[in-house]
């Protein structure tokens, strides 16, 4: 390993994801989604929206980001997800934890 290499972040992926479903609040998703991230390792948010979905922003390595994302459209047990929206973000430089925001 280079110098130049050792210098370099571990590259990292931001998504916004907006889960549609015919059950999604009401059914521990959100507790989900944030013990998902946490033993993942991954940073973010998640909330309820006022239409009745959960949207977040995941940041990790991409292949995790990429294992998170598929276990969030699955979702919890009671959950039913008809439709997960995904977009990259940018990085957010020193963002510690997965919280879930009200």
């Amino acid at each position: 390993m280079t110098n130049d290499e050792a210098e370099q972040p571990k590259m990292s992926k931001r998504f916004y994801f907006l889960a549609h479903g015919g059950v999604v609040q009401g059914v521990g998703f959100r507790y989900f989604t944030q013990k998902r991230a946490a033993e993942y390792g991954l940073t973010g948010w998640c909330r309820n929206t006022d239409d009745n979905k959960v949207e977040g922003e995941v940041q990790g390595p991409p292949e995790t980001v990429r294992k998170f994302l598929k276990e969030v459209d699955d979702g919890p047990r009671h959950a039913k997800v008809v439709r997960l929206d995904k977009e990259e973000r940018d990085i957010v430089e020193g963002e510690e934890g997965f919280g879930i925001r009200r």
